[in-house]
């Protein structure tokens, strides 16, 4: 380690530490036009606006009425059974990405996650791979601190909580505007595509495992 200047790895959650699939948690259990619909990129029901509000720090009891008045009644059902059942929605952790932290913690580098995610649903994580408990030394949760990627201030948080300096951390994030938010506060953000390549841009900025 001491031959690079990274000395910690943040990442990201889902799509990059894990495979989250809504469409996973949804099949079999409602019309599969409908399921296509919602999973679609320009989904007309707005699940993925509705939880983004959830990451974001709002509660579910308080957005369910708006999925209700927006979208009716069978939609909503849907949205709350999606979020009852959220674990569905995680089948695995992404392949070689439980090794790689083993690798970056074996060889003395810090590791932490930093996450869009409800306050209400992100136990299920933890509950469901609880090896994550292990392998992050920390984890700042958007929807506990009621901040929200890409803005600066969660990152800063995240370096000031866990004691880091910008200049020494690498960001994977599979989303491209969270990677600019990390760049913007000094961190090394990554546009995360698989464990392989990661490991090639760590090693490129010097992380020897």
């Amino acid at each position: 380690m001491t031959a690079s200047p990274i000395t910690d790895v943040i990442f990201d959650f889902c799509g990059v530490l894990l495979d989250w699939q809504t469409r996973a948690c949804l099949n079999g259990h409602f019309p599969q036009e409908t399921v296509n619909a919602i999973c679609a990129p320009d989904d007309p029901h707005g699940f993925f606006r509705y939880e983004d509000r959830m990451d974001a720090g709002e509660d579910f009891a308080d957005i369910y009425p708006d999925v209700v008045r927006e979208q009716g009644e069978d939609i909503a059902a849907i949205f709350r059974y999606y979020v009852e059942h959220y674990g569905d929605a995680l089948p695995r952790m992404l392949p070689g990405m439980e090794e790689l932290l083993r690798d970056l913690k074996r060889h003395g580098y810090g590791v932490w996650g930093l996450t869009n995610w409800s306050h209400e649903t992100i136990h299920i994580a933890f509950d469901k791979y609880p090896q994550l408990n292990d392998l992050l030394d920390g984890t700042v949760v958007s929807g506990v601190e009621k901040m929200h990627k890409p803005n600066a201030d969660i990152y800063e948080l995240a370096l000031s909580r866990f004691g880091l300096e910008a200049g020494r951390c690498v960001f994977f994030d599979d989303t491209a505007k969270n990677v600019v938010g990390a760049d913007e506060v000094g961190i090394h953000g990554v546009l995360f595509g698989n464990a392989m390549q990661a490991r090639d841009s760590l090693a490129q900025l010097g992380v020897r495992l």
